[in-house]
């Protein structure tokens, strides 16, 4: 075998090497293929970065009526007067601050105080200060009949006030 013809074998050899490992990396880009949008895709679009500020600044909610999450993850500062109820929906939270305050219930179970980690009958003191949970509709809170002034409580979550 004379010196050219191994030099073209050899560079014969390289080629096909070369051209294998060409099509090993082409067709394993092609099996890696990314949906945009994911951990694995770090291109974003304007839309997608505009949606995630707008998602920030009203308190962090993903998805759905944004308006209404905020609203109800809101506390809300509210005078209860003296004669009236504050009925709270289901899933509510309140905190008296001042005032002496009693649990209302239309039934026979009250109201859930974390704080304390104790149920509140109808008809029973509240502690100011403490987290109190209304585990479903139909509960709420009214001033002690035996103070003189109203309520003042935190709110969060909807609810009404009735005479």
């Amino acid at each position: 075998m004379n010196r050219y013809t191994k030099i073209f074998g050899i560079l014969v050899a390289a080629s096909v090497v070369a051209g294998g490992v060409n099509w090993y990396q082409s067709a394993y880009a092609d099996v890696q293929q990314t949906t945009p949008g994911l951990s694995d895709d770090p291109i974003v679009t304007k839309s997608y970065v505009d949606q995630k500020i707008a998602e920030l600044a009203n308190g962090g909610t993903t998805g759905g009526n944004t308006s209404t999450e905020s609203a109800s993850a809101k506390l809300e500062v509210v005078t209860v007067p003296l004669g009236n109820k504050l009925m709270v929906s289901a899933g509510g939270e309140i905190v008296v601050r001042t005032g002496k305050a009693v649990a209302y219930s239309s039934d026979t179970n009250g109201l859930s105080d974390l704080t304390a980690g104790a149920d509140i009958a109808s008809g029973m003191p509240i502690a100011t200060n403490h987290l109190i949970l209304f585990p479903r509709d139909g509960r709420g809170i009214e001033p002690d009949p035996k103070q003189k002034n109203g309520l003042t409580v935190l709110v969060r979550g909807e609810y009404t006030l009735q005479k």
